[in-house]
C-alpha cells in the first residue's frame, strides 16, 4: 500500500509518540501548521475549520474529537480538514488545564462545588464508569446485578459538567484562534500566488526568448553566406 508504514511500532511505541512525538511537540505543530496554512480553501473557511477544531478540544468525547469536529465544521461552513487539525490544539499536554477550566466552570454554572483535589480522583472514577460498563455487559448474559452506581458518579459530577462547562471557554478559544489565524493564512496564501505567478512569469520570459536565439542564429549566418558569395 502506498500509505502504509515501512516499519511498524509497537502499542508502547504508538502510546509513547501520543504523548509525546518523535520529532518533538515543535516539529509536530510546525507540520500541522504547514498543512494548515497549504489547504486549498478561502481563508475564511479555514480559519472556521480551525475553530471547529478548537472548540472540539473543549468537548469530553475523547476519541471522538475528529468527528466533533467535523460536525460542527460543516456547520459552519468550514473547512473540515482544517478542523481536524485544529484539534491538535488538545494534547497531553493541554488536556490538564482544559479539564480543569471545563470543570470549574460547569460546575459553576450548575452551581455545584468544585474541589480541586476532585482531579486527582478523575481517573478512579472514570475507572470505576468502565468497570460497570464492563459488569453491566457480562450481566446481560449472565446471573450477575446490574450496577450503574460508579457510572453514575462519573456522569453527575465530571462528564456532565465537563460537557455544559466546555461550551464557553470552547467557543471563546475557538473563536480567538480563528481571528488570530485568518490573517496569517491570507498573507501566506497571497505570498504563496505571488511565488507561483513570478515562476509563471519566468518560464513565459523564457519561453518567448528562447526562440528568438535560434532566429538570430540562423539570420547571421545568412548574411555570412551572402557575404561570402559577394567575394566570390
Amino acid at each position: 500500500m502506498v500509505f502504509k508504514r515501512r516499519d511498524r511500532r509497537s502499542p508502547v511505541q504508538i502510546a509513547s509518540e501520543f504523548v509525546y512525538p518523535r520529532g518533538g511537540w515543535t516539529r509536530a505543530f510546525h507540520y500541522v501548521k504547514h498543512r494548515v496554512r497549504r489547504l486549498p480553501d478561502s481563508p475564511e473557511r479555514i480559519a472556521r475549520g480551525i475553530g471547529a477544531g478548537v472548540f472540539a478540544s473543549f468537548t469530553p468525547f475523547y476519541g471522538l474529537h475528529f468527528l466533533v469536529a467535523a460536525v460542527v465544521a460543516r456547520l459552519l461552513n468550514g473547512n473540515i480538514l482544517a478542523a481536524l487539525s485544529g484539534t491538535f490544539f488538545g494534547n497531553p499536554l493541554t488536556y490538564v488545564p482544559i479539564g480543569v477550566v471545563c470543570l470549574q466552570t460547569g460546575h459553576f454554572l450548575l452551581g455545584t462545588k468544585f474541589h480541586k483535589g476532585d482531579t486527582h480522583g478523575l481517573m478512579g472514577k472514570f475507572t470505576d464508569a468502565m468497570g460497570d460498563l464492563k459488569n453491566n455487559f457480562i450481566a446481560m448474559f449472565t446471573d450477575r446485578v446490574a450496577d450503574w452506581h460508579g457510572l453514575s458518579i462519573f456522569y453527575n459530577e465530571v462528564f456532565f459538567p465537563y460537557m455544559i462547562g466546555g461550551v464557553l471557554p470552547g467557543i471563546l478559544a475557538g473563536v480567538i484562534c480563528s481571528y488570530l489565524s485568518l490573517p496569517l493564512i491570507r498573507t501566506y496564501q497571497q505570498r504563496r500566488r505571488d511565488k507561483i505567478k513570478a515562476k509563471f512569469d519566468e518560464i513565459k520570459r523564457l519561453a518567448e526568448t528562447k526562440p528568438a536565439v535560434p532566429l538570430m542564429n540562423a539570420l547571421g549566418s545568412g548574411q555570412g553566406l551572402k557575404k561570402d558569395s559577394s567575394d566570390v
